[in-house]
């Protein structure tokens, strides 16, 4: 169920707009005065506040900037006031939709759904975008790696086979890139002397061929570095 606050001191039309939402699910306590709706909202959780601009004691767009500064809620501002400059500081002032009134009930009813599916949705895509610590980490400044924060005991071929395919992270790097691009690497070396050195930091990464994590072989080709 969704649950709105709604800070509104004309009874009647809060009588009729509870009545009418709670038909789609939503539940809504209309408190009639500015100050007791701010302490409600401070006491009980909610998922969006109707909030009239014209109220007793203080007005709408200061209830407005007082809920933006403590709350991350979506705010829909209900008002008959429709001068431009209110609904612009309304909307300045940190407030998600404003409702000129007289409207159709059934406009504010898809207006909140619609709010807090836009709501849901941006939450979500947040989500998708914080990035997982990750495990391995170089320290150019120590010529370190560390793995899961602790330091990787390496050769410096290891180390620099280690270090590129980090940098070249997702590509696929060939032998033979390896052994042009790491200085510790004697250019006569062969493929085979590679794979050697790719098997022995897998295992210092806890890790195997036929399951691996970060160090992925590509077939005839080389390798390729994930996590």
């Amino acid at each position: 169920m969704i649950k709105i606050l709604m800070i509104e001191d004309d009874a009647e039309l809060a009588e009729i707009l509870c009545e009418y939402l709670a038909q789609f699910d939503i539940e809504v306590t209309n408190i009639e005065d500015p100050f007791s709706g701010l302490s409600t909202l401070n006491i009980k959780k909610f998922d969006l506040v109707i909030l009239d601009l014209t109220l007793p004691g203080l007005d709408g767009l200061e209830v407005c900037t007082d809920i933006r500064k403590r709350y991350d809620i979506p705010i829909i501002i209900s008002s008959a006031r429709h001068d431009i400059t209110d609904k612009v500081e309304a909307l300045e002032r940190g407030a998600d939709d404003y409702m000129p009134k007289p409207y159709n009930p059934r406009e504010l009813e898809a207006r909140i759904k619609s709010l807090l599916r836009r709501k849901k949705n941006e939450f979500a895509s947040s989500k998708k975008n914080i990035q997982k610590p990750k495990d391995i980490k170089i320290d150019d400044e120590k010529k370190i790696i560390k793995y899961k924060e602790e330091e990787l005991n390496l050769t410096k071929a290891e180390y620099g086979i280690l270090k590129y395919l980090i940098q070249k992270e997702g590509g696929v790097v060939s032998r033979e890139e390896l052994i042009y691009n790491v200085e510790a690497i004697s250019e006569e070396s062969s493929n085979k002397s590679i794979d050697v050195i790719i098997g022995r930091i897998r295992q210092k990464l806890n890790e195997t061929p036929k399951k691996p994590k970060y160090i992925h072989s590509v077939r005839g080709v080389g390798y390729k570095f994930t996590q």
